[in-house]
């Protein structure tokens, strides 16, 4: 099921995700309303608590791929990030922090294990946008907002925009 979008300001955002069991029925429920919502937003990546889950559950839709037929939404449950190289510095969003875009410094490539919806555990050695997505999706499940790895001045320079709208939100969604 499309699920709102959790903004700035909403404390699931902010606290760090729990592990959960793939076979837990929570957790098919959790993927598929990922799914559901990342499909309607038109985005490659979305994690359990931008949807007002504190689960450690993200989906990345590999859209960079030139085959269509290979853009298989992945999913990764309980994901540990495990070994970082080099550094790549680019724009990044977020759904959950709306028309915000920011130079973030990121790891070129990352290596790292999670599970899949059948609780068996795959190790991943990924690079560029895809390593990009990972971290970026794995900081949400740490409670932390791409906004939080940019430069404190540019941080200060958002400050008073990033409050207001923190301020416009209640219970995750946007009232202002």
């Amino acid at each position: 099921m499309i699920q709102k979008i959790r903004l700035i300001g909403d404390k699931v955002l902010r606290k760090k995700a729990e592990p959960i069991s793939p076979d837990n029925p929570k957790t098919k429920q959790v993927v598929q309303d990922l799914l559901d919502t990342l499909a309607v937003n038109e985005e490659f990546a979305l994690a359990a608590p931008q949807i007002g889950h504190s689960c450690r559950i993200f989906v990345i839709n590999p859209i960079w791929i030139e085959d269509e037929d290979k853009r298989t939404p992945m999913v990764f449950i309980n994901p540990e990030l495990l070994e970082y190289e080099g550094e790549q510095f680019m724009l990044e969003g977020c759904l959950s922090i709306p028309e915000i875009y920011e130079k973030v410094k990121r790891a070129q490539i990352v290596k790292f294990r999670s599970q899949d919806l059948h609780g068996k555990w795959k190790n991943y050695t990924i690079r560029e946008l895809f390593a990009r997505a990972a971290q970026h999706e794995n900081d949400h499940l740490d409670g932390i907002l791409f906004v939080d790895r940019i430069s404190p001045i540019r941080r200060k320079l958002l400050h008073g925009k990033l409050k207001k709208m923190a301020s416009t939100t209640k219970d995750g969604v946007n009232v202002g």
